[in-house]
């Protein structure tokens, strides 16, 4: 059955005779009498009270829709009443204060307009004007309440939205760096690992929480330029020639190239661990030959990282070394591979067994 639009009206102020109603007056009888005019309208649920100070207990206990205040009271009158209300609402509230007062002077009215009262009712009471002033603020309060939910609601999409690109972000990493394994390592164990580590001696290093979670994203990205190797010389047993070493430097770059121009910092610091995680502490590695402090932090981090699980993973062309064997060897390079303080961090870490994969020190 199609709803006539006057029909929409009835129902709609239907809606409003539920609404909760809080009546502060010190006079019994203006309360009597507004509500007689409530129910006779259809209005039940209401509440009411002649002493001002019990409208802070009342305004939780009740939690009106709309409050119809006195002016002129003794103990708290309806201008401070009025300034607790707001001040307990907050900017993000509305709750209409109604305001009875049979003072309408200019200066009384402004005053009443500045402490947040949002109408006037005049005494002596007309019956029509109260309920249909009543009506006015209640629209607006229902109008506020249904923005604010359909605030929320946005504001939880919009939070659910982030998430959902937020994991998207992280397996499209995660997937990066499983390709960039994919020809020697195919379940991209090694990225994950070398990810782990790598956040782990970052928080021990003192990084910031926002930067460990960083490093562990764009850790599993350091041999993405792997991809650009050919399988002969990527799988080749054995050690390389010198003219082949040479070639198989180049995935620092290629991978530093794959990742240029991203806006995301997780991708800009990827970037710099493609580019700069064989270099060494002492000057001697590639491609650019940086030593010490002029070495990113990220890519003097996932250097050891790197190094340590590729040591102790089996692969084609090597047998995996067993853990004490890679740790001692982590440590004959402190200070010519890798940066001394990192190197001190990654012992301790593997003697305080947090890292499960290190606990083999007793």
């Amino acid at each position: 059955m199609q709803v006539t639009e006057m029909e929409r009206v009835h129902m709609h102020e239907d809606g409003l005779r539920g609404a909760r109603i809080l009546i502060v007056d010190d006079q019994m009888y203006n309360i009597s009498l507004l509500e007689r005019i409530l129910q006779r309208a259809g209005f039940s649920a209401f509440t009411s009270t002649t002493d001002p100070t019990e409208v802070e207990r009342l305004l939780c206990d009740s939690a009106p829709d709309i409050v119809l205040l006195d002016l002129h009271m003794p103990k708290m009158d309806g201008l401070q009443v009025m300034r607790m209300i707001r001040e307990r609402e907050g900017p993000e509230g509305y709750l209409p204060v109604l305001v009875l007062t049979a003072d309408m002077t200019p200066e009384t009215k402004q005053q009443v307009l500045q402490a947040g009262a949002n109408d006037f009712l005049t005494k002596p009471y007309d019956r029509i004007e109260v309920i249909l002033r009543i009506n006015n603020l209640l629209k607006t309060r229902m109008l506020h309440l249904q923005l604010q939910k359909h605030n929320l609601t946005l504001e939880q999409r919009v939070h659910e939205r982030t998430e959902e690109l937020q994991q998207a972000k992280v397996e499209i990493l995660q997937l990066l760096g499983r390709a960039s394994e994919y020809r020697d390592d195919m379940t991209g164990s090694h990225t994950q690992r070398v990810g782990a580590l790598a956040a782990q001696l970052a928080e021990r290093l003192d990084c910031s929480p926002r930067w460990v979670e960083m490093i562990r994203m764009a850790a599993p990205l350091h041999d993405i330029g792997k991809i650009g190797i050919p399988d002969a010389l990527l799988l080749k047993p054995g050690r390389f020639e010198p003219d082949e070493f040479e070639r198989m430097k180049a995935h620092t770059q290629i991978g530093a190239s794959i990742l240029e121009g991203s806006g995301f910092d997780v991708l800009k610091m990827a970037q710099s661990i493609a580019l700069y995680h064989h270099e060494k502490w002492n000057g001697t590695g590639y491609p650019f030959g940086l030593r010490g402090d002029a070495i990113p932090q990220e890519a003097r981090i996932v250097a050891i990282a790197d190094f340590f699980d590729a040591l102790t993973h089996e692969r084609p062309y090597k047998r995996a070394w067993s853990r004490e064997e890679a740790l001692a060897e982590v440590v004959v390079q402190r200070g010519v591979h890798f940066d001394p303080r990192i190197v001190d961090v990654f012992v301790a870490l593997s003697r305080d067994g947090s890292w499960s994969g290190m606990n083999f020190i007793q």
